[in-house]
């Protein structure tokens, strides 16, 4: 299927590594021309080579006061627009009773304030064209204990619904994907290979763990003309792993 994604332009955070970075390349084969950020500059430069295109580099620390104006601003100069933004930038912060407040905070701003920010300092040159895409790379909502990301990602899910509902009449989409259990570095470093193995056989119905362009397939099409009636969605990609009545 022609997705019709040649010649968009996109900008993919923490593309550096597991899912962000197999979306980029995803994209590019799809000839979108790509924005990708993270903080390892190596791992962009590399990214660069493997797919042979000429990517916006941009190397910022996510979590920087002011990181998401400045990267909207040097998406928009290095690309003269962004039609696409995949917010793929968080990670998990499990906590204790005694967390601090400020362990709270920077749970939020990572998990969900900042790609807040950025999806809004990118929306007004895509509603000035009458077309966009947005869309979350998340997680499951669901509390397992106490953890900063499961709250910023329910909050992420409520935010993305409402935004859908403002921008749809602007050609915007903008849609949710909480990843199951995806290979990647945080999991080889999380997850021994024999809980792996465990969790695959027992708490998996596909039987295994996901790849990131399992991931990718899907946000290519999410952010392709094809899907222009799909908005404000929670799409899991996990091999059936949660069970939703939905």
């Amino acid at each position: 299927m022609d997705l019709e994604l040649a010649g968009k332009t996109a900008l993919v955070t923490g593309a550096s590594a597991g899912i962000g970075r197999g979306i980029a390349q995803a994209l590019a084969a799809e000839g979108v021309r790509l924005a990708v950020t993270a903080r390892r500059r190596e791992r962009l430069d590399a990214l660069a080579r493997e797919t042979g295109a000429q990517l916006v580099i941009i190397e910022q620390d996510f979590m920087q006061e002011g990181a998401p104006q400045k990267i909207a601003d040097a998406a928009l100069k290095g690309l003269g627009a962004v039609d696409i933004l995949v917010n793929n930038a968080g990670g998990s912060r499990s906590f204790k009773l005694d967390a601090s407040e400020a362990q709270w905070e920077e749970a939020m701003t990572l998990n969900f304030t900042r790609q807040r920010q950025l999806a809004h300092a990118l929306l007004a040159q895509m509603m000035a064209r009458k077309w966009g895409r947005i869309v979350n790379i998340t997680g499951k909502s669901e509390p397992e204990g106490l953890n900063g990301a499961f709250a910023a990602k329910a909050a992420m899910h409520a935010w993305a619904k409402g935004l859908s509902i403002e921008v749809g009449k602007h050609g915007i989409t903008v849609n949710c994907i909480p990843p199951g259990r995806i290979m990647s570095e945080q999991i080889e470093r999380n997850y021994t290979p024999e809980f792996r193995k465990w969790q695959s056989e027992h708490e998996i119905p596909v039987g295994e763990y996901g790849q990131p362009a399992d991931i990718a397939n899907l946000v290519a099409f999410l952010v392709s003309p094809r899907a222009r009636y799909i908005t404000g969605a929670v799409i899991p990609v996990d091999g059936g792993m949660r069970r939703y009545q939905f």
